[in-house]
């Protein structure tokens, strides 16, 4: 679907293009959980219960799973187009090197998610809590994560381009390695990283999120602070 067209802030932040999802009329899901490499097109999961589900380098393509159980789900390599995922919840669901794309998660409560070597590309997280995110190694591209609470992720390695945190929680983050470019931290509502504060290059945050962040960049640089 078309993603709304970008704007450049005064800050010269140019503002992550947003999904614009669309989903025509779905069918019910009357399966018996997934299959390696499947294809669902047009299907609504409504509150499916996918726990210890293998769908392995499965496809979403137009789809709403409402409600389901994403227990150690296995859905590496899978691939969302068009999606909507609306209170979802599971520990050790497995979506390494899956493929996001103009996919809308709400309400999620998630832990554990291993999205390490994923790719997102204009995807909004809205809502919800996801414990122990594991996005290393990700590509993210035009994200926005709004109003959620992220407890310890890992964007170890990531490349983030047009990537917003809006009005969300960041607990014990992990930036090392990662490449930033137009990450908007402004809004945050509790910024707190435990690693990677040296690779915030290209990342824009308000003058009180600088006075919270001055020690760690002081000790990044080896200045000592004394009273």
């Amino acid at each position: 679907m078309a993603a709304s067209g970008r704007k450049k802030s005064t800050t010269g932040v140019t503002a992550a293009r947003r999904p614009d999802v669309r989903l025509p009329p779905l069918v019910p899901w009357d399966g018996d959980g997934l299959v390696p490499d499947g294809d669902y097109d047009g299907v609504r999961f409504d509150g499916v219960d996918l726990t210890d589900a293998s769908g392995r380098g499965a496809r979403f393509m137009d789809c709403a799973l409402d409600g389901c159980a994403l227990d150690r789900a296995e859905l590496a390599r899978a691939r969302f187009v068009d999606a909507v995922l609306t209170g979802v919840r599971g520990v050790g669901t497995d979506l390494a090197e899956a493929s996001l794309r103009d996919v809308e998660v709400v309400d999620a409560r998630l832990g554990g998610v291993q999205l390490h070597g994923a790719v997102l590309e204009r995807v909004v997280v809205r809502g919800g809590k996801i414990d122990y995110l594991n996005l290393r190694k990700a590509r993210l591209k035009d994200v926005v994560f709004e109003g959620c609470v992220l407890s310890e992720p890992d964007f170890g390695d990531a490349h983030l381009v047009r990537v917003e945190f809006r009005d969300c929680v960041l607990k014990r983050a992990d930036f090392s390695g990662a490449r930033l470019e137009s990450v908007d931290l402004r809004t945050v509502a509790e910024l707190d990283i435990a690693r990677g504060v040296e690779r915030l290059a290209g990342a824009v945050i308000s003058p009180a999120q600088l006075m919270e962040l001055a020690p760690a960049f002081a000790a990044q640089i080896g200045v000592r602070v004394e009273g």
